[in-house]
């Protein structure tokens, strides 16, 4: 019997377990896990005990293991990413974020294998271009995100669409531009949580939550907008795409709504039965000159290309989140 394999990179990181627990639930695919599980109980190992796997690949592992077995690979999945916005070292980021995916997108273009990989909302930069993910290699090339994360995302997105304009691709290859995901099995990414996640011991404690203040004149304190997306939706996404390879292209994936953070505070209050209890606190100034104010995913060419299943509202995720993993003694999906 032939085998069939999902090699998903960053599996037991928050997007990428999410995509693998989904995915597992097909029990003629073997999920297979390529990432680092750090320490026993406090490292990324809780993410991923709950679902089969078949089988857990180091990173530096990869290729090889990769060469193995590359008949039974029907799908490389890569979410393993530097994601985060302030890391300073930016040899690291780009070696994690553009050089790892380029050799992994070849090796699948020389293998004819389908690739799917992790983008980002971040290469919108200000947004000053608008959100709609126009695949045409100029519009890619005319944003210009506002740090070294999103750039890095927005390279790699560049040489995607190069490739396969030179016919030198995957038979599918589809980057995802995630918006603001939340949800559960991200308890490892510290200040990288979404607000729902950092804010819930304080809602759940009683205490008041802080939200960062605004910097401009038109919005307001807790007005600043981001398209807030459940991760239950970015792994759905990621499972119609197995059962549709006819898709190909840079997507958006987001909600397709603009909301504030402080609606998403209050989500969380009304989630936890608590009144809310916001104030706000200044930015670092680190980040003011490179903040994104307004975040909203066009979605037509998404629901253009076949995918017909609604996103979840803010509200009924954020109760979703709360009542099923934040409030749980076992948060982990």
């Amino acid at each position: 019997m032939t085998r069939r394999i999902a090699f998903v990179t960053g599996a037991a990181g928050f997007i990428g377990s999410n995509i693998a627990a989904k995915l597992a639930e097909d029990r003629t695919l073997d999920v297979v896990v390529c990432d680092r599980l750090h320490e026993a109980e406090r490292g990324k190992r809780r993410t991923i005990a709950k679902h089969p796997i078949g089988d857990i690949v180091a990173p530096e592992d990869m290729f090889d293991w990769l060469e193995k077995l590359w008949r039974d690979v029907e799908i490389v999945i890569h979410m393993a990413a530097v994601s985060s916005t302030t890391e300073p070292d930016a040899d690291k980021i780009i070696h994690s974020n553009f050089t790892l995916s380029r050799d992994l997108f070849r090796w699948c273009a020389d293998r004819q294998r389908r690739f799917v990989y992790a983008s980002s909302a971040a290469t919108y930069g200000a947004g000053e271009h608008g959100f709609d993910d126009d695949n045409d290699y100029e519009a890619l090339a005319r944003l210009r995100p506002l740090n070294t994360y999103g750039w890095s995302k927005a390279l790699f997105d560049l040489f995607a669409v190069r490739q396969a304009l030179r016919d030198y691709a995957p038979p599918q290859w589809v980057g995802l531009k995630f918006f603001n995901v939340y949800g559960p099995n991200e308890e490892h990414k510290s200040s990288m949580k979404s607000v729902a996640a950092q804010i819930w011991p304080h809602v759940q404690g009683g205490q008041g939550v802080q939200l960062f203040k605004s910097y401009r004149k038109d919005v307001p304190d807790g007005g600043q907008k981001r398209d807030f997306v459940y991760v239950r939706d970015a792994a759905e996404v990621s499972e119609w795409l197995l059962q549709n390879p006819q898709v190909n292209g840079v997507y958006n994936l987001g909600s397709g709504t603009a909301r504030t953070f402080e609606d998403m505070a209050r989500a969380v209050f009304q989630a936890a039965g608590k009144e809310p209890k916001i104030d706000y606190t200044p930015m670092p100034p680190a980040i003011r000159d490179k903040y994104q104010y307004f975040t909203e995913a066009r979605m037509g060419r998404l629901k253009g290309a076949g995918y017909a299943k609604p996103m979840t509202p803010l509200e009924e995720g954020i109760g979703d989140y709360v009542t099923r993993y934040l409030s749980q003694a076992d948060p982990y999906r």
